[in-house]
């Protein structure tokens, strides 16, 4: 796929900039749009503080992978391939599945979001979902609330092993 916007936006700064910038986005609780004539990456302000959860350390690691591999596959997935997914005959996940998210994240915040995970519409595509709504955390809940997260997915794995 052509560069698109996106790329263009973060090309503007080194690999450890971006991926700041995406932590402190990310980890806000409200919806973050970039108004005429800015970019996501325009929304930070230099001086914005990294979240308490995430050390200058995690953001030296996190900047060493990506300066490896680039932001080409986040771009693309799942964002720029959803058209392709669409194709698909039959999109029903009928594996258990098990989804973790928080009030706090900006995600549930898309218009229509909050109602289609809380009111089991997103059943209709995976049957066996069993949905967790953290009261605190956001985005990144997988790695604020490390302990409690891998807590739940044990919980869900032994719940469902395969015998046999």
């Amino acid at each position: 796929m052509e560069p698109g916007r996106a790329e263009k936006d973060f090309g503007r700064f080194d690999v450890k900039t971006v991926i700041r910038n995406i932590y402190i986005l990310f980890s806000r609780s409200e919806l973050q749009i970039a108004g005429e004539g800015e970019e996501i990456m325009d929304l930070v302000e230099l001086s914005a503080p990294l979240p308490a959860w995430f050390t200058e350390d995690d953001l030296q690691v996190y900047a060493s992978l990506y300066e490896k591999s680039g932001f080409k596959f986040p771009l693309q997935m799942p964002y720029r391939s959803v058209h392709r997914m669409m194709k698909w005959v039959d999109p029903t996940v009928e594996a258990p599945a098990m989804l973790i998210m928080c009030e706090k994240d900006y995600c549930i915040k898309f218009p229509g979001m909050e109602d289609y995970i809380k009111s089991g519409m997103v059943k209709q595509f995976v049957p066996n979902l069993e949905t967790v709504v953290m009261p605190e955390g956001t985005h990144f809940v997988h790695e604020q609330s490390a302990d409690e997260v891998n807590k739940l997915i044990v919980a869900f794995l032994n719940n469902h092993v395969l015998t046999g």
